[in-house]
């Protein structure tokens, strides 16, 4: 009796709190206990029953289809962790043919949102493939956290507490995570990370962090050297105005100057926005490298600073023009490729571990109606004497596998490569030969960037590690560990202090390079993230992944800021322009697309509340005419080159 007692007090000590769901599942324990000590069957056979567990999901599923429009999609989210884990329940208890059965009943309610996972699942046959399966073992070792609003809250208790549904209860206790919010229900369309996989750690607590977004002191410098050149510019035209007046002498360039002066003029007035959002750049917060970055010298100083000058300042209304290199009979071998900084050299990594590197200029004097690279022209040329039978590319070899990844650096005087051998190998566009071997990761290497001021680089492998390197070490200086599978892309933050890395686990992590710590997790994609843009600004990043989905993050929050904008296919590549105000995206659909920056950055109005972000604005969309988009790079002059290799796009 006395045992009795304790438990009724402490039953309405929870009731008299609102613990409901701690008192729902003291209830479960107390039935679970009096269940197994009445019954012959061990309890694990219990708790693994199949038509325990299809009943109660199907009514589970019932209810909640029921619900009025306003409140079902938020509910409705609760089914995809249940299911899962009641199929991975029912597997584990060895009833292998009733969790099929049970798969393959409810599965269809799930294709639409979660495809990639569900063919996953369906290949596990046997428990131990529970533990094979990555898939499988990170939805044990994590919860789901899922975002809905007060009222429907508390309808999922009182359904729960009515219907007695002890094993949707126990399912729901022990993995999903409740972010509770006041007010109307939220919206499908507008909180693309409703339904997401946190580590038991929490994203929470590591983006508590504070991150310094800002730009390097050195670029106050080439601000501060360029306003002081334009000065002097505009000096010198008002102290000889007779040799501006002799310039424009000819009628013909007076008239095309007079017509110029008109377009810039329209064009400065409707992209009084593009000048806003420069100036806001420019007044970044300015942070010290926390890694010993190279000086640059004074004749590249000298050249960046004349591409400065020559800029062209890009909006909405004034898009940029747009240089495409197409490489043709590649037979599918093809795997990447990177186009330097002024846009002189590209350079492709092949299936047959091989590296070539074409030289425009010298594309230009040979095929000058032509902007195709042929990589294959031994067919073209075999009727011509040697002397003329000359590659218009310079050959690589070192290498014993495919080539995933390459990447210039800032100058174009070297270049980075790396493979599926797991090694990465550094590269003199000058000498034509490998200087450097770095091992280092155990599998293959899918990505490899230089740092925007050179000398180091990060790279990103198969291994679920990202490195740090620099250019005179054969071992990396940092080691990221943290994702839960490949680390498939990786990008370097404007100020060097830290890179971003996206996985195959649906998130993307900063990184803070001096530490080596996570500083940010992201978390809101369906699938693997395959491309990471930092802007000029530091502010913000954008990630694309295999379902052709593009989200744009803030740094300094970690939230997503305009979500669910989208290709028919994979995004390869991405891209800010100079100033920020625009994002070039390249996809697997044979598309270029070009997207406002500035309307889905700006901060919501206050009157309205319900909406959580602002989407990106697509300004215009550029079909190849069969040639998916393998990457994408801004000159600093803003000229957007693209490049990608022939095939037939579906």
């Amino acid at each position: 009796m006395e045992e009795e007692e304790v438990q009724k007090a402490v039953i309405a000590y929870l009731r008299k709190k609102g613990f409901s769901l701690t008192d729902l599942s003291l209830q479960e324990e107390q039935n679970r206990v009096s269940a197994s000590s009445g019954s012959d069957l061990p309890v694990s056979r219990l708790e693994n029953d199949p038509a325990r567990y299809c009943d109660s999901y199907s009514k589970l599923r019932s209810w909640a289809y029921s619900l009025l429009d306003a409140y079902k999609h938020e509910l409705l989210r609760v089914l995809y962790p249940v299911f899962v884990h009641c199929f991975i329940d029912i597997m584990e208890g060895g009833l292998v043919h009733e969790a099929r059965n049970f798969f393959r009943t409810f599965r269809e309610d799930h294709e639409i949102m979660h495809l990639r996972d569900l063919q996953k699942l369906e290949g596990i046959n046997s428990p131990l493939q529970l533990e094979e399966i990555e898939l499988a073992r990170s939805l044990r070792q994590n919860k789901f956290r899922i975002k809905m609003c007060e009222y429907s809250y508390e309808l999922l208790l009182q359904y729960l507490q009515k219907t007695q549904s002890f094993t949707m209860l126990g399912v729901i206790n022990e993995h999903i995570n409740f972010e509770v919010s006041t007010g109307q229900p939220t919206s499908a369309s507008d909180n693309v990370d409703f339904v997401t996989i946190e580590g038991r750690n929490g994203a929470r607590q590591i983006n508590q962090n504070e991150v310094h977004w800002g730009l390097l002191e050195d670029s106050e410098h080439l601000d501060r050297a360029l306003s002081d050149s334009e000065k002097a510019e505009s000096e010198n035209k008002e102290v000889n105005p007779e040799e501006n007046k002799k310039r424009s002498l000819d009628g013909a360039k007076q008239s095309i100057s007079i017509k110029k002066a008109k377009k810039d003029k329209i064009v400065g007035a409707v992209g009084k926005n593009g000048r806003s959002e420069t100036s806001a750049a420019s007044v970044a917060p300015r942070m010290k490298p926390e890694l010993t970055l190279p000086v640059m010298p004074l004749e590249v100083e000298q050249a960046i600073l004349d591409d400065l000058r020559n800029r062209v300042q890009l909006n909405s209304l004034a898009l940029p023009s747009i240089n495409f290199y197409t490489v043709v009979n590649t037979h599918n071998s093809l795997n990447c490729l990177t186009i330097s900084q002024n846009g002189s050299l590209v350079a492709g990594g092949f299936s047959d571990s091989s590296l070539k590197v074409w030289d425009m200029s010298k594309i230009g004097q040979t095929e000058k109606t032509s902007c195709l690279l042929e990589e294959n022209e031994s067919s073209k040329n075999e009727n011509l004497p040697a002397t003329e039978r000359k590659r218009s590319y310079t050959l690589f070899h070192g290498h014993r596998g495919p080539i995933y990844s390459a990447t210039f650096s800032p100058l174009g005087d070297f270049l980075l490569s790396s493979s599926s051998d797991s090694t990465i190998r550094l590269w003199s566009t000058k000498l034509n030969a490998n200087l450097v071997c770095y091992k280092g990761h155990n599998y293959p290497v899918w990505d490899v960037q230089f740092s925007p001021a050179g000398h180091y680089f990060a790279s990103s492998s198969h291994d679920r590690t990202a490195r740090i390197w620099s250019m005179e070490r054969t071992q990396p200086l940092r080691i990221m560990a943290g994702h839960f599978s490949d680390v498939d892309c990786v990008q370097w933050h404007a100020n060097c202090n830290y890179i971003a890395t996206g996985s195959s686990d649906k998130t993307v992590r900063l990184w803070d390079v001096q530490s080596g710590e996570c500083a940010r997790i992201f978390i809101g994609h369906r699938s693997m993230i395959v491309s990471l843009a930092m802007s000029p600004d530091g502010r913000y990043m954008a990630s694309g992944d295999v379902d052709g989905t593009i989200m744009m993050w803030d740094l300094s929050s970690g939230r997503c800021v305009s979500p669910l904008v989208r290709h028919n296919s994979c995004v390869w590549s991405l891209a800010f322009s100079c100033e920020g105000t625009l994002l070039a995206s390249g996809s697997a659909d044979c598309t270029i697309k070009l997207w406002d920056v500035t309307s889905s950055t700006r901060a919501p109005r206050a009157d309205n509340k319900s909406s959580t972000s602002n989407r990106l604005r697509s300004l215009k969309a550029l079909p190849t005419k069969s040639t998916p988009v393998y990457t994408l790079q801004f000159s600093r002059r803003n000229l957007l080159f693209a490049a990608g290799a022939l095939s037939k796009c579906s």
